[in-house]
């Protein structure tokens, strides 16, 4: 919502165009799709279970970096921003106030019912699941990439 509010303000003040940060956050969206595409699959051998091993897995590659990483910060700063001369009315204003609350509420469920997912999938359908949504992933994000170029192309 932050983002979303004042992106504008912030671009404004380090002078960074709208179609820039589209392209910088399609490629890091892309990215972050690519590295969850192209890991190896897990080791099935049960691991020793440790304070270590779980704080470098509670951030799951596609949990973290996707719901609130650089590339969704980039596109709710670019939302805001394209909307930043209606915000003030009072509509738009609800809307880009819970509008997040229930994305964040539909990411909550989503992520709450991953483990009853995953025994259902088992470990074949989790990895197709896990790489097909990777490459919608990466499909998104070479869309906002190519929104930003098509926009920086369109002001030469």
């Amino acid at each position: 919502m932050i983002s979303m509010l004042i992106g504008s303000h912030v671009l404004r003040f380090f002078g960074i165009s709208i179609p820039v940060v589209q392209v910088a956050g399609g490629l890091i969206v892309a990215v972050t799709g690519w590295r969850v595409l192209s890991q190896k699959e897990a080791d099935p051998k049960p691991q020793a279970v440790n304070p270590a091993t779980i704080s470098q897995q509670a951030f799951y590659p596609l949990t973290l970096p996707v719901t609130v990483g650089p590339g969704s910060i980039s596109v709710a700063i670019t939302l805001g921003a394209n909307q930043a001369r209606l915000i003030y009315s009072w509509p738009v204003l609800v809307a880009a106030l819970v509008g997040p609350f229930i994305v964040a509420l539909s990411v909550y469920i989503c992520y709450s019912s991953a483990e009853r997912l995953e025994r259902i999938l088992g470990p074949v359908g989790l990895s197709v699941f896990l790489r097909l949504s990777a490459f919608i992933v990466i499909c998104i994000g070479v869309q906002i990439t190519w929104n930003g170029i098509a926009a920086l192309v369109h002001g030469l």
